[in-house]
């Protein structure tokens, strides 16, 4: 569960940093208003993971669209294409 603190509660900063746990961060307040956060890294590792994977979607539907709208390229074309890059890598 997600523990609010006004900031002014930095000045004893170890308390506040032990209510941060993974999956319950400290919200920081100023003036009653949700200003900043304290999180876990193993949380903000996860963050990461999911950006990544939004990101990788996003680049899945892209290149379906592109294949409905311009057609799309038959595996054995694919199959060449990549032998040839990876004959061309090879001292």
């Amino acid at each position: 569960m997600a523990a609010i603190s006004p900031v002014s509660d930095l000045r004893n900063y170890n308390v506040v940093l032990d209510k941060v746990e993974p999956g319950s961060p400290v919200f920081l307040t100023v003036n009653g208003r949700g200003r900043y956060t304290i999180r876990d890294i193993a949380d903000d590792e996860e963050f990461e993971k999911t950006k990544a994977m939004l990101q990788l979607m996003l680049e899945l539907y892209e290149g379906r669209q592109s294949g409905e709208a311009m057609g799309y390229t038959p595996s054995g074309v694919v199959r060449e294409r990549l032998r040839q890059r990876l004959a061309a890598k090879k001292p």
